[in-house]
C-alpha cells in the first residue's frame, strides 16, 4: 500500500474515532482541538523522538505544513459542495 494510501486510511480511522466520542456526548470543539493537541504532540515525536523538542524553525515547518493542508482540505470541500450545487457556509460562529 502506498503512503497515501496509507496517510488516506489513518486519516479515515481518525473520523471515525471522533465520530465516536462526538456520538458519546463530547462536544464537537473538544475533539478538534483534542486531535489538534495530539497531531503537534506526535508531530514533534515524528521529529524529535522522545528525547527532543522543536527549535522554532521546526514549529514553523509543521505549522507552514499544516497550513498547507489546511488549505488544500477547504478547496477540496469547497470543490465538492459546488459539484453538489450546495451553498457555501463558511464557519460558524
Amino acid at each position: 500500500m502506498s503512503d497515501q494510501d496509507q496517510q488516506m486510511e489513518v486519516t479515515n480511522r481518525f473520523i471515525a474515532l471522533a465520530n465516536e466520542l462526538k456520538d458519546s456526548g463530547i462536544p464537537i470543539h473538544v475533539i478538534s482541538w483534542s486531535m489538534l493537541t495530539a497531531g503537534a504532540v506526535y508531530s514533534t515525536f515524528s521529529v524529535a523522538g522522545n528525547t527532543g523538542g522543536l527549535n522554532p524553525s521546526g514549529v514553523d515547518k509543521v505549522v507552514d505544513s499544516f497550513r498547507d493542508c489546511m488549505n488544500q482540505v477547504q478547496d477540496a470541500r469547497k470543490a465538492e459542495l459546488s459539484e453538489a450545487g450546495a451553498e457555501l457556509e463558511n464557519e460558524q460562529q
